[in-house]
């Protein structure tokens, strides 16, 4: 089973208040949670998750703590609702982990420019909005807006450009189309990131909507965090780590003054652990 990133800090801080409910607001395939309900036997567990995929090998991952939690398929943006029908209102702690999952990255969804798919990007396949949609139906200044600010890309007017001249020819339908157009503008030089990387970050934030899903979450957990009650959360870019430090720091007593990362022997076993920063923070 693929080791979760900071698996050990992320729960130890989790756990430090001695609770027994928790919630894992990405439980994914269950691997942060597992280690929650092993290391504090009387732990209960709430887990959500947008994508009914992930959701499915949890359950099975987590077969050996039957009757000790819940899931549920939503977005974590909805994580009151989820505690409404559970009839709960107070919690001892909230777990994110923020981003792509690589579950999401291995599917043929779209969300990596290593393979030739359907430019799709849906975390949730029932959601409407695409990939495909996105590239083919925003305007330039849509485009060059959600690249600038998604992607923190310096040449998103030029990448913006190229895709609407080349959908005047035909629609881009495939992520390998895509990194093309993206390649042919932003040439790749050796030992720096692939150039079509900020582009697809860019355009799955918009498909997932994720950073307006964040704050939205962010700010619901204060409404069911006991006093004591902890909120820890692991990011993977700036946009997310900006976020969640200043709700913390705003909200919150600080518990990492500065961000934990993955060690080099994590890093070298999981390099895609390399970006991950992870924040936590007590209710007073």
């Amino acid at each position: 089973m693929h080791v979760p990133v900071l698996l050990e800090p992320a729960v130890d801080l989790l756990l430090g208040n001695g609770g027994t409910l928790y919630v894992d607001c990405t439980v994914g395939l269950g691997g942060h949670a597992k280690r929650i309900l092993e290391k504090n036997p009387r732990a209960f567990l709430i887990g959500i998750d947008r994508d009914p995929h992930a959701l499915e090998m949890a359950e099975e991952n987590l077969k050996d703590f039957e009757g000790r939690f819940s899931l549920y398929h939503a977005n974590f943006s909805d994580l009151d609702e989820v505690l409404h029908m559970e009839g709960i209102s107070q919690v001892d702690g909230f777990l994110f982990d923020l981003g792509v999952s690589m579950l999401q990255l291995r599917s043929p969804r779209g969300f990596s420019f290593q393979r030739d798919e359907p430019l799709d990007m849906r975390m949730n396949p029932e959601d409407r909005l695409t990939a495909y949609q996105v590239v083919n139906t925003y305007s330039e200044r849509e485009l060059e807006r959600i690249f600038r600010e998604y992607g923190e890309e310096p040449y998103a007017k030029r990448v913006a450009k190229a895709i609407v001249l080349a959908r005047t020819k035909k629609p881009i339908e495939t992520t390998g189309e895509l990194v093309k157009i993206v390649a042919s503008v932003l040439p790749y030089k050796v030992g720096k990131i692939h150039p079509a990387t900020r582009i697809f970050q860019a355009i799955r934030i918009e498909v997932n909507q994720e950073l307006t899903a964040l704050n939205t979450a962010l700010h619901k957990t204060l409404d069911f965090l006991r006093s004591g009650g902890r909120l820890v959360v692991i990011s993977f870019h700036s946009l997310e780590d900006r976020i969640v430090k200043n709700f913390i720091k705003n909200n919150l007593r600080v518990l990492t003054k500065k961000p934990i990362t993955p060690n080099m022997e994590e890093v070298r076993g999981n390099p895609a652990s390399r970006s991950a920063k992870l924040r936590a923070g007590e209710k007073p």
